[in-house]
Formats: structure tokens, sequence, C-alpha cells
């Protein structure tokens, strides 16, 4: 089970003083941030792709670049990597290039994006939403997995005898995940190639992410990737923790109250009552991430949104010290109890180059005398 956070990167102002920070500071923030979820012992930093404010991260591989330089076991990934508006072609070669970079410590997120005026933007047009995305993954995929490519498309220009470079890491492409908060058909394409799927569910209650969850697990089953509960499903979340659960509640108020994502509308205990976000004690946030299994099954990859809404810099440090120390250890005893062998861990470059170097040998293994 690997835990960790995503950031989207937002630069908001603190409602408590009324600083904002600049654009500089939260993106060597953000770096702060992803060395200290390496130090108290998380597995991810996962960061978004936006091209408006009040968003900084528009170029995500030139950041997780400069991460990867600095950190020495953190998988890197993104929440998400634009299929749609984003060339193919260029996602091809920008993630192999980190992947050399990391050293193989990298994954990444496919989704649509949450900003309808970015498709015009790039020269798209969001009612295309749905097939952009299936039409360049299936581009990407061939990239990443064939040296030489011929393809024509209805997108893009064609392409003839074309080849990424640099080629993925060891011949092995990066662990591709696939978001999507609302849209079965992402759920069809994840299960389709036998990728992950990612339901980021921190907006909407459970019962929603649950019928996508469990439509993907189907599908997955259906196209002979292995059982249902084998699929490579990740979660969203959200935590705000002090040792009293009245200090944490009193805090964190107005910051919730002015989000810019879900601020002025409901409720904080609505919000929490009806999402996964959790504002407490540690041992409450223990409780509610423990349960999510009974709800999604045995899952492989829980991230945690910690750094958003304005929160000044020290204290999301601080919540990353909580998370680490003495939350995430909790979780990982309690879901290991309990899970079936045969539901695999989350896939990594080493363990993707490991399958694969063992299906080289098994065919060769059946033919000798």
């Amino acid at each position: 089970m690997q835990f960790g956070i995503f950031t989207v990167s937002d630069v908001t102002t603190d409602p408590t003083d009324g600083s904002t920070p600049s654009e500089g500071e939260r993106i060597a923030a953000l770096v702060t941030i992803a060395k200290k979820a390496e130090e108290v012992g998380l597995d991810v930093f996962a960061l978004g792709e936006h091209h408006n404010p009040p968003f900084v991260s528009s170029s995500p591989t030139t950041l997780l670049a400069y991460i990867a330089a600095q950190t020495s076991s953190l998988i890197l990934s993104t929440s998400t990597t634009l299929i749609t508006t984003n060339d193919p072609v260029k996602i091809a070669e920008d993630y192999a290039m980190l992947q050399h970079l990391a050293d193989g410590r990298v994954d990444l997120m496919m989704g649509r994006g949450n900003t309808g005026p970015v498709y015009p933007w790039f020269g798209k047009d969001i009612r295309d939403g749905i097939p952009l995305a299936v039409e360049n993954y299936a581009l990407l995929r061939r990239l990443w997995t064939e040296e030489y490519v011929d393809w024509q498309g209805t997108y893009r220009t064609p392409l003839q005898g074309f080849q990424s470079t640099p080629r993925p890491l060891d011949g092995v492409p990066p662990f591709v995940w696939h978001g999507s908060i609302r849209s079965p058909e992402i759920a069809e394409q994840a299960a389709y190639y036998g990728d992950g799927f990612f339901a980021n569910n921190i907006f909407w209650p459970k019962e929603h992410y649950m019928k996508l969850v469990g439509y993907y697990r189907e599908r997955f089953e259906h196209y002979g990737h292995g059982s249902a509960d084998q699929a490579i499903v990740g979660l969203g979340g959200q935590a705000f923790m002090r040792a009293k659960s009245q200090d944490a509640v009193a805090e964190f108020r107005p910051y919730f109250d002015n989000a810019p994502v879900y601020g002025h509308g409901p409720t904080m205990e609505d919000f929490t009552e009806q999402t996964p976000l959790t504002v407490g004690s540690p041992q409450e946030v223990i409780d509610r991430y423990a349960a999510m299994r009974e709800h999604f099954g045995d899952y492989q990859r829980q991230l945690f949104l910690m750094d958003h809404a304005g929160l000044p810099l020290k204290t999301v440090l601080e919540q990353l010290d909580i998370l680490g120390e003495e939350v995430v250890p909790v979780l990982r005893t309690e879901f290991a109890v309990g899970r079936p062998a045969h539901v695999p861990d989350a896939p990594t470059h080493v363990s993707l180059v490991a399958a694969r170097d063992a299906s080289l040998i098994a065919p060769a293994a059946a033919v000798s005398p």
C-alpha cells in the first residue's frame, strides 16, 4: 500500500492574516513539501497540471525533475497530466526523460482536467474531451512500446516512422493511472489497458465513487487482466489534524470557509460528513481511512491533499509530520491485516521491469530441453 500527498499548487491568500505568497514562494514551498514527504516516510508526491491562475504547476515535469534531484526514494507522479490538451508525442518524450532523470521513480495520472477554458487555449474543443482522451492515450502507448510509429487519427497530424526519444528507461514505460471523478468511459479505458484507476473522491459522497470503482473492477476482470479484486485502485483524501479535535476544527475553519474550491458552499460539518475530508485528531483520521477498504475493497494508493486553501507552509509541514509519524504507520498496519496474498501492490518501475523480464524468461523455459 502506497501513501502520499498530492497538490493542486494553488496560490491562495491566507484568510487569517491576509498574506499571499508570490508564485516563486509557492513553487519553492512545493519543493520543500515534497522533500518533507520523503523525510516523514511517505511514498508518493503528486503534482497537478494547470494553466491558469491561481495555480502555478503549468510544467509538472520541470518541477518533478527538480524534486527528483533532491530526493532518493519518493515516487514522483502527476495529478493529473492533461491527456486531452497535451500532444501525446510531447508527453511520451517528457515523461521518458523524467524517468531517466529520476532513475525510474516516476508514474503519471492521465486526466481531462477540471478547467473548461483550457481546451481552446490549446486549440481543442471541450466537446471532444472523451474522444481526445481515448485517441491520444492510444497513441501515447504506441509511442512508448513501439520503436517506430505510423499513425493517423482524428485530432492530430499523421506520423510516419516516428521514433520518440528518449526511449523509456529499461524499455519499460511509466505506470499510468487514469483519474476521474465522474466518467465511466475513463474507468473503461483504464480497465481495457490494465492500467490503474484513481478516483479522486474528495468532492462527492462515497456512493458515487463506489459505483465508478466497482465498474472499473468489473471491466478489469472482463478484459482478462486478473480478478476484480486485483485491479489497481487509488483514492484521494483530505485531512487537517491537531492533538485535540476542537483545536483542529477551530484552526481549519477559516481556511475551509474561504477555500477557492469549496469555500462559501456547504458547511465544514456537512462537507466532512459527505466526503473524506477529516478535521480532527490523528485517531479520527486513522479510523476514517482504515474504513475505506470496507467501501472500495483492498486498494493500492492513498493520496492526501494537505497544502491548499492558503495554509501557511509551516502549518503544512506540521501536518506532514503528523501524517507521516502518527497516521500512516498505523494505516499501513491496518491495511495489511487480512489483505489477500493475490492482491497486488501498486506497480513501481522495479516491479514492472521484473514482470517484463519474467515474461521473457517463461517462454524460453517452456521450450528448453
